[in-house]
């Protein structure tokens, strides 16, 4: 049993003298001369008779009420300028999408019939697509040594994998080239990011983009080339890339990279990419001429077979060059983001068959709760891996009332199976949405469910078609 941590009995020289009960240690923060309280904590000083209160932009900390009208022009959660890419919903879809009112019926509380018809659904549906994912575990020679590293834990280990695997992943498809601009979504502490760079060998034509709308901590920044590497804090909903000025001044062809982009999030980068960024890039096709890109999509087939990579390199350009997308945590879809609307329309799929199927997902990876629970607890307890073990616990918890109360109507095994058809739907749905729009886009597996239950890549490139110019 791991012992105590020893708590500090006096502060440190130079430092405020209060005492922090949550983290167990005195505060850091060092305080005027001759006082023994930094400003955060001087109310604690008994000569000081001025009045300290909850800042009203965020009471997680205090001002005086003296000087609270000079404190609320410089804190730092006062609402900032939003920046020139931001602009308004832009990728939210389209307005007027069917929500439905009110509170949604839990699934337990369905009747059996109510239950069983909704399974009918989801089989009839998924027999239309008859897709099967195939398996594409790969890896790249830029982790080889991180991978072969003894000082990385089992969980840092796991998360190496699954980034080896969008890079071979990526390099399969030729997207690991310079001359690119790389846009990762959901970017967190930038991990991905920092990978594809070393495997470019730091390559002077190629930029990041790492999209994030927190600000996260652990980044690893530091390492980045600082004239490469460019964060945008803004939620993806209201992303402009054509505003960004980076993509305005260099007209470099955009690949959309991310690691476990959680529900939504996945719908509006796509729309991101393919609807706002290349729409409003074949606008412009008029204006100044853009960087040309070596592009290889020529004759690929809609598996991506390696056999399919040995024709010439052509020279058409593509403002979107290329997707690889983890995809995660379908139970945060929403419908009115949902790319694959049209799609669940034609096999007679609505806002509320979406939402419940949303919801059923779950049962791929909480089918086994037990053995799902130790996983993630386990894996919590790695800083790297926090997060993301936090929200898949979280959501177990809030389905197990569901899952207790379906005993006796299905089986775990049947579950399981449930869960992954709602999670394929979802899926075949954002496939139909890029076909439609010119892209070759596949689902596979990247990485075993050992690894990550949520295994599943979603890739696309220009089709050969759209990058011919039309002769009529």
């Amino acid at each position: 049993m791991a012992a105590e941590p020893s708590v500090a009995v006096s502060p440190q020289p130079g430092r405020c003298a209060y005492f922090v009960e949550r983290k167990r240690r005195f505060c850091k923060m060092v305080p005027a001369q001759g006082k023994r309280f930094c400003g955060e904590h001087s109310g604690h000083e008994e000569e000081n008779s001025r009045k300290r209160i909850p800042c009203p932009l965020d009471p997680k900390h205090t001002v005086y009420e003296d000087q609270l009208q000079k404190h609320l022009k410089k804190c730092n959660s006062r609402e900032k300028p939003k920046p020139v890419y931001y602009a308004q919903d832009i990728n939210a879809g389209l307005k007027g999408t069917t929500e439905l009112p009110g509170e949604q019926v839990p699934i337990s509380t369905l009747s059996e019939e109510e239950l069983e018809d909704l399974i009918r659904k989801l089989k009839r549906a998924s027999n239309c697509i008859n897709y099967v994912l195939e398996d594409q575990i790969l890896c790249h020679q830029a982790l080889r040594e991180a991978l072969n590293d003894p000082k990385n834990g089992d969980a840092a280990f796991k998360h190496l994998k699954q980034q080896a695997s969008i890079l071979g992943n990526m390099e399969r498809l030729h997207l690991l080239e310079p001359g690119n601009c790389f846009v990762e979504f959901g970017a967190g502490r930038g991990k991905l990011s920092h990978w594809v760079d070393i495997a470019l060998q730091d390559s002077k034509d190629v930029h990041f983009l790492l999209v994030e709308r927190a600000t996260t901590r652990f980044k690893v920044d530091g390492k980045h080339r600082k004239n490469c590497f460019e964060r945008l804090q803004v939620d993806i909903q209201h992303l402009c890339l054509n505003n960004v000025p980076v993509l305005v001044k260099e007209k470099l062809p955009v690949i959309g990279i991310g690691k476990h982009v959680c529900g939504a999030a996945t719908d509006l980068a796509l729309r991101c990419l393919v609807e706002t960024y290349a729409k409003l890039c074949d606008d412009k096709k008029e204006g100044p001429a853009s960087k040309r890109f070596k592009n290889n999509a020529t004759n690929r087939t809609s598996n991506y077979s390696d056999e399919s990579y040995s024709e010439p390199v052509t020279e058409n350009w593509s403002p979107v060059a290329g997707i690889v997308i983890a995809l995660c945590c379908h139970h945060k879809c929403d419908w009115k983001h949902y790319v694959g609307q049209e799609f669940f329309t034609t096999v007679g799929l609505g806002a509320m068959e979406f939402n419940y199927f949303k919801r059923m997902t779950s049962w791929a990876t909480c089918g086994m709760r037990e053995t799902t629970a130790k996983t993630y607890t386990t894996h919590a307890k790695n800083e790297e891996q926090s997060n993301e073990a936090e929200e898949h616990e979280q959501h177990g918890r809030s389905v197990e009332y569901n899952l207790d109360s379906l005993q006796g109507l299905l089986t775990a095994e049947d579950r399981k199976q449930i869960g992954h058809l709602c999670k394929l739907l979802i899926d075949h749905g954002r496939i139909e949405y890029l076909q439609q729009r010119g892209y070759e886009a596949v689902l596979q597996h990247y990485t075993d469910p050992s690894v990550s239950l949520e295994n599943v890549l979603l890739t696309a490139v220009p089709h050969q078609s759209s990058l011919v110019p039309s002769t009529a």
